[in-house]
């Protein structure tokens, strides 16, 4: 039996080889990290657009509740039964707003998203004049990510 040694010998070049194969492979992963870094940053963009709109929808929508608490308090003071009382709401209807069966309604949009809200008039001997009872945001599909 013979005992031969088998020896695998590297020559200079492995270690250069091995050395530029690490540092591909570290330039390759720290490309994906910069290309997920400002997608991040744009998805974080686009987020901060997304919100604020809601938020502009919101405030208009609210400033809508606000104008017609003020119309319900004006003519709460003028009426003298339910009937006039509901009758004066229909004469006095805000532009844009639908009203049945005690129900105001209106839409607040911005081309993209559309806030759908529906504010309940209460009785003429109801503590608050009126309050939300519906207050939906629907969106449409934008184009441009």
């Amino acid at each position: 039996m013979s005992n031969k040694k088998s020896s695998i010998s590297f020559g200079p070049g492995a270690a250069s080889l091995i050395l530029i194969f690490v540092v591909l492979a570290m330039s390759v992963l720290g490309m994906l990290s910069l290309m997920n870094s400002r997608n991040d940053v744009r998805l974080s963009e686009r987020s901060v657009q997304v919100t604020e709109a809601v938020y502009a929808l919101n405030v208009e929508a609210e400033e809508k509740f606000v104008h017609i608490q003020g119309m319900l308090l004006d003519l709460t003071s003028a009426a003298e039964n339910e009937e006039a009382y509901q009758a004066a709401i229909e004469e006095n209807l805000p532009d844009g707003m639908e009203w049945e069966d005690g129900i105001l309604s209106f839409t607040v949009s911005d081309g993209f998203r559309t806030l759908d809200c529906a504010v309940q008039i209460n009785p003429l001997d109801a503590e608050t004049r009126c309050r939300w009872v519906r207050h939906n945001l629907t969106a449409e599909t934008e184009e441009e990510w």
